[in-house]
């Protein structure tokens, strides 16, 4: 199969959900079909980009966005009641550089990552695939019961306009997928029981158990700037800290991950490191004995759990980032209340039968649900249905 992938964005560094999704599909893909990958940028190819994808892609598109251009086109969305990120996300120029790429390549199937990306390739009647991967209208509108007024009315309107978007879009691919179950389920369509369940996985070459010393008691990990880690990362350390501080005063917390807004970096303290950008993930999961992920905005599945667990370190988190994993009792601790992640915590640090107990749950749950090369087969044979099914 010759599968054309487009993205909104270089799925390299793998410091995003969505590149690091799109970065092991094209990798597995990639070694029974030919794979052709276009990606937009905004600023600069990030270094390594070619070098790391090079292997796994016969030809590489590469287009670059102009801010001036983004801009206007997300005025446009908005007078036309589109959703801001399409327009963000859009440009003539490219749209037309992209139909002359299905053209010359002549792709069996195109693979589209995220609905902001389908305005490229909707009404184009090559056979694809949209992977949704999360319902980003419900995610907009939890960050919107969040937010301040006017912003929140913004906002709302947007989850209105994504959630209207969503539906629109569905009948134009051939082919849905979608991370979870749970966000399938919220994409309003009649025939939303069609989206089929792509998970993600762990890269368990890399994420494996460490003897390294431990230097902090928790830790926290995501792309610092994202409002659904940064409103975790502000509660872990202004509502859960203060009460953990009582029982442990010494307790040491790490938050982990690349550009860390204002308010995480002014979180930083005796107790609290932000690391910012670091080189290896891996090595900040090995030097923490727990992971602890209070999440309360935002949808689909989240890989730092994954990646924790199989480092073996026990997870504490919120129902809302559990939910997609479904995972038994004591694969994952699931809290409603910051009294509940106090106890929790405690019992970890304090319970070395309990700790094991989770962390090898943990570990033998990952290993079982949620390997790359699985969950990409589920792609690979939807995309081989859609291309011998007769329409």
């Amino acid at each position: 199969m010759k599968i054309l992938v487009v993205l909104s964005r270089i799925p390299f560094p793998l410091d995003k959900g969505d590149k690091l999704r799109a970065f092991y599909q094209i990798r597995e893909l990639s070694k029974n079909h030919d794979i052709y990958l276009v990606a937009l940028y905004h600023d600069n190819i990030p270094q390594k980009a070619f070098q790391e994808l090079t292997p796994y892609c016969r030809k590489i598109h590469f287009l670059k966005q102009n801010w001036i251009r983004s801009a206007l086109n997300m005025v446009r969305s908005f007078i036309k009641g589109l959703p801001v990120q399409c327009g963000y996300f859009y440009s003539n120029k490219n749209h037309k550089k992209i139909e002359n790429i299905i053209d010359s390549v002549k792709p069996d199937i195109v693979y589209c990552q995220l609905f902001r990306m389908s305005e490229y390739v909707r009404d184009n009647k090559i056979k694809k695939i949209l992977d949704y991967q999360d319902a980003f209208s419900k995610g907009m509108e939890r960050r919107a019961e969040r937010t301040l007024f006017p912003l929140r009315q913004i906002m709302k309107m947007e989850a209105h306009r994504i959630a209207k978007y969503e539906v629109d879009i569905f009948d134009d691919f051939n082919g849905k997928t979608m991370i979870s179950k749970i966000d399938s389920l919220l994409i309003n369509h009649p025939m939303n029981h069609e989206i089929l369940v792509v998970p993600n996985g762990v890269d368990f070459s890399k994420f494996s158990y460490s003897t390294t010393e431990k230097t902090h008691d928790i830790i926290f990990s995501g792309n610092m700037n994202y409002a659904p880690n940064v409103d975790a990362a502000i509660y872990l350390c202004k509502e859960i800290l203060p009460q953990l501080k009582k029982i442990h005063p010494e307790i040491k917390i790490m938050i982990a991950g690349a550009n860390p807004a204002a308010k995480v970096r002014a979180l930083q303290n005796n107790n609290v490191t932000v690391t910012g950008w670091v080189p290896s993930m891996t090595e900040c999961y090995a030097k923490s004995r727990i992971f602890v992920a209070p999440m309360r905005l935002g949808t689909g599945l989240q890989n730092k759990l994954l990646e924790a667990m199989s480092m073996n370190l026990p997870c504490v988190t919120s129902p809302l980032a559990a939910k997609p994993l479904n995972p038994a009792t004591n694969d994952v601790i699931q809290c409603y209340t910051t009294l509940q992640y106090v106890e929790a915590i405690h019992k970890l640090l304090t319970n070395e039968a309990f700790y094991n107990e989770v962390s090898v749950n943990g570990n033998n749950f990952v290993h079982n649900k949620y390997d790359w090369s699985k969950a990409t087969d589920i792609l690979e044979k939807s995309m081989e249905s859609i291309l011998n099914k007769r329409y």
